[in-house]
């Protein structure tokens, strides 16, 4: 699968290198050093990806994932380049809108095995099933398949699901999960924990190895299951 890739790095020759890695592998890669000029790029093209520097000169690369992010024409994963790797970093970057970052340095076979799954977990996106191996997510009859089994759980539980499946690889931050679970309702700060546990009775309990995972002062994520192509 040829993928349209927009690259937006300050660094010439990091850029470089990134250009003829993804080239080498059959991809088209449109480069901009800025922002502001990664913009002008999207106002005529459609990219099946973003990999952006944090780090940019002027809107930095929050900034734009952000702004791609609130477009609904924009259904592009993006994935963040960084030099820092704090926990709050980490936070930040998920929650203005990243599907995953990538700590620098890095080896550009890591890179390019992250991007393959963005695009291919992208790609479930046109799908009612979410394929993850051991795991299947019907969002349209709203079912739960564990190893082939139904797993019954509540509604709310069968959302988390959906939520980190659809995120999946990426770590879902726990502000994020509360969002998009009352939206601006307010909850009980309890509230959620109570429904991860009951989730993790429903989902991991019985069987011999666990799906769902708590990634500590993070988020939530899934483990163990593997994006099979639509």
């Amino acid at each position: 699968m040829k993928l349209s890739i927009l690259l937006v790095e300050d660094n010439t020759t990091l850029a470089g290198t990134i250009v003829d890695f993804f080239t080498t592998e059959g991809h088209v890669v449109d480069f901009a050093p800025s922002a502001e000029l990664a913009l002008k790029l999207l106002e005529n093209q459609v990219f099946d990806i973003a990999i952006l520097d944090l780090t940019l000169p002027g809107m930095n690369g929050l900034e734009l994932c952000h702004i791609i992010k609130t477009q609904p024409v924009m259904t592009m994963p993006v994935l963040l380049l960084t030099a820092r790797d704090s926990v709050d970093d980490i936070v930040t970057g998920f929650n203005s809108g990243a599907d995953d970052y990538l700590t620098k340095p890095f080896a550009m076979e890591e890179l390019y095995v992250r991007i393959i799954a963005l695009s291919r977990r992208n790609a479930l996106h046109q799908n009612h099933i979410i394929d993850l191996g051991p795991l299947v997510v019907d969002r349209r009859r709203h079912k739960l398949l564990r190893e082939g089994v139904e797993v019954k759980c509540t509604r709310m539980g069968f959302n988390i699901v959906k939520i980190l499946a659809e995120a999946y690889p990426r770590v879902v931050s726990r502000t994020e999960l509360i969002q998009k679970l009352w939206g601006n309702d307010e909850t009980e700060s309890d509230s959620l924990r109570s429904h991860m546990y009951q989730l993790r009775n429903c989902l991991d309990k019985r069987f011999s190895f666990q799906i769902l995972k708590t990634v500590h002062s993070v988020g939530f994520t899934l483990e163990n299951v593997t994006v099979n192509k639509a």
